[in-house]
């Protein structure tokens, strides 16, 4: 064996003990419910703009976005664009003249600007309007349709309702061997009413949308190794990988 292919052996031995090490699990949760209160996911920013994400999720973006090299990445929640930013920046990388295609139900315009003063912006589209409205998907699809490697990102509404036709929608334009990342699935491992001006909690989220989801389809397979390796993260569950056409 190769000392690089040692190495991630060993890499992998470490991720089959923390899949079942409920201690450790247990030790991260309690580190993000701490955490809360201060708003962590807000304390970032990526190359300037504020990207309201753990870090960890982060790393695992940009593993992934390496290793399937798409061509299109979609992003149904903007914010501040900071995802945005993130996603423009390794598709650079890459080198393969990817785009971003970002929606959001309202993109206020200081946000706009800022995103379109941006050095990455030029890896940019973004469209307004609800992600789950037809004239909005029949854009997106359009634009999925000239691409060759598509991958997808739900971050918009939480709401179980939501996400789950954002997954009926959304799924079908992700290809084979690319992901489709639903965010926020952590909203179920909370405390009950960690979320109180939010129409989403327990029982009601994208984590339970996703069960929902992967019960009619085998398209997509949830990467167990991201959660292992992540420990913490706000998509548990989340990473799920196109392994069908």
């Amino acid at each position: 064996m190769s000392e690089v292919a040692r190495f991630f052996a060993e890499v992998q031995d470490n991720l089959d003990r923390l899949r079942t090490d409920s201690a450790v699990r247990q030790a991260s949760l309690d580190w993000i419910n701490a955490i809360a209160p201060y708003k962590y996911t807000y304390n970032f920013t990526w190359l300037g703009r504020p990207i309201i994400q753990f870090p960890q999720d982060l790393e695992a973006l940009q593993e992934i976005i390496w290793a399937t090299k798409p061509d299109l990445i979609i992003e149904t929640g903007i914010a501040h664009g900071g995802s945005l930013i993130f996603h423009a920046s390794m598709l650079q990388l890459l080198g393969n003249d990817g785009r971003v295609l970002g929606v959001d139900v309202d993109i206020r315009d200081h946000n706009r600007a800022e995103i379109e003063a941006h050095s990455m912006f030029e890896h940019i589209d973004m469209i307004q309007g609800s992600s789950i409205e037809n004239d909005v998907v029949e854009r997106v699809s359009k634009t999925a349709s000239k691409a060759g490697r598509v991958m997808v990102v739900l971050d918009s509404n939480h709401t179980h309702t939501h996400v789950l036709r954002e997954l009926e929608l959304y799924a079908p334009l992700v290809t084979r061997g690319c992901y489709l990342v639903v965010c926020d699935t952590l909203i179920e491992d909370m405390p009950e009413g960690s979320f109180p001006d939010r129409p989403w909690g327990k029982g009601d989220n994208p984590r339970t949308a996703v069960r929902a989801y992967l019960d009619k389809t085998s398209r997509f397979k949830i990467d167990t190794d991201i959660d292992a390796k992540l420990q913490i993260s706000v998509s548990p569950g989340g990473y799920l990988k196109c392994v069908a056409d």
